[in-house]
């Protein structure tokens, strides 16, 4: 019955919670603390920081916590499934819908101008990421790891997740 109940908590919590993870706060913290009892509310604020605390979408964080708390490895994969599911099916169906018509102009056009609109913002977030790692390593450190990862990626032909990984592995061994 926890199963079940895990699950349509975290269901109704992110279908109803528009706007993000920050916006099913407030819903996970009702039904998590006020309905069901699973947790007190100091419980409750302590998994928000934890979840805020790390990487990733904090709405799954906080399923993931929450499901193994109440249920185990079990609970947590029905939370986190719960969670995501709205997004899924919504993707699915949008994404079929889009391979539906796309031989469409409207859809052909759509894409023309939505890829420039990408681009600039991954511009912007590569140049965020170089100004971050300016300002904390120093300009001449930083200039010598983009043209490294560039000669990995551009010219050897290193396999980009093959570099992420690597990149992971010397961070934590320098930091």
């Amino acid at each position: 019955m926890i199963y079940w109940q895990l699950f349509v908590v975290f269901l109704y919590t992110n279908l109803i919670g528009y706007g993000g993870g920050p916006a099913t706060i407030p819903l996970m913290e009702e039904e998590v603390v006020q309905q069901h009892h699973w947790m007190t509310t100091e419980e409750f604020s302590n998994t928000v920081g934890l979840a805020n605390a790390l990487p990733g979408p904090i709405a799954t964080k906080m399923a993931g916590y929450i499901g193994y708390e109440q249920a185990g490895i079990i609970g947590a994969i029905i939370c986190l499934f719960a969670t995501i599911m709205p997004s899924l099916i919504l993707m699915i169906a949008l994404l079929g819908l889009l391979n539906k018509f796309k031989k469409s102009q409207r859809v052909q056009r759509l894409s023309t101008y939505v890829l420039p609109a990408i681009a600039i913002l991954m511009g912007q977030l590569a140049y965020s990421f170089l100004k971050t790692s300016m300002d904390s390593s120093g300009i001449w450190l930083s200039i010598i790891l983009v043209a490294i990862c560039y000669i990995l990626i551009d010219i050897v032909k290193i396999n980009v997740i093959f570099l992420i990984v690597l990149s992971l592995i010397l961070g934590g061994f320098f930091l």
